[in-house]
């Protein structure tokens, strides 16, 4: 495993913890369970495709470090398009569920494009600071101090909640669940959000304490 492999491993474990936490949360509410054996699998494929694309990021990140070229908002931008891709084949297994979502470019682009710039830079800032066999987590100690990682973490976390709000508003559930879809959709964003704080504090106590 090299050191974009490592990082990106991280990555889906935050991302996977994210999810779950999430989804516990949907369980424990009344507006969302209704829907939630509908939603339930949707954002299990939609954590797969954030997963995913934060991975061709972070290669991307390494790549720059490795060839002494600084990412820029360019890259940002191409890393944006090469996403769509990731985005086609999350809604072809989207289809193969009794949900439909849309995938609004025009509202989703400002959102993913600040939330790949975030990752980029970030993750070149680690790889900066990761020399010879340090471990993971004392790179990420030298790049940010612990403050510093919370805030990174929680503002990725929650640019990710903000592209989920917005797929979410066009989900379309079966008729008869379509009166909750709204609410559900709308309890969803505060679940991420609180969720997304709350673990990037964890992290970084995790990180930076232990």
């Amino acid at each position: 495993m090299d050191r974009a492999d490592a990082l990106a491993a991280l990555n889906r474990k935050i991302l996977g913890a994210y999810s779950a936490r999430t989804v516990a949360a949907l369980r424990a509410s009344l507006a969302t369970r209704l829907a939630l054996p509908y939603l339930e699998p949707a954002l299990e494929l939609n954590i797969a495709k954030e997963v995913r694309k934060d991975a061709l990021v972070i290669r991307r990140a390494a790549e720059a470090f490795a060839t002494g070229v600084k990412p820029t908002a360019e890259t940002a931008q191409e890393l944006f398009v090469a996403t769509q891709a990731i985005d086609e084949d999350f809604l072809q297994r989207v289809d193969a569920l009794p949900v439909r979502i849309c995938i609004r470019y025009d509202e989703i682009e400002p959102v993913r494009v600040s939330r790949i710039r975030y990752v980029l830079f970030g993750a070149h800032r680690v790889f900066a600071a990761w020399t010879g066999r340090t471990p993971l987590r004392q790179a990420l100690r030298t790049a940010y101090d612990e403050a510093e990682f919370e805030v990174l973490l929680s503002v990725i976390l929650d640019l990710y909640a903000r592209e989920t709000r917005v797929v979410s508003r066009s989900l379309r559930l079966p008729a008869t669940l379509m009166p909750v879809a709204e609410r559900a959709a709308q309890h969803l964003s505060k679940i991420m959000a609180d969720a997304g704080t709350r673990l990037a504090l964890d992290v970084a106590h995790g990180l930076y304490r232990n």
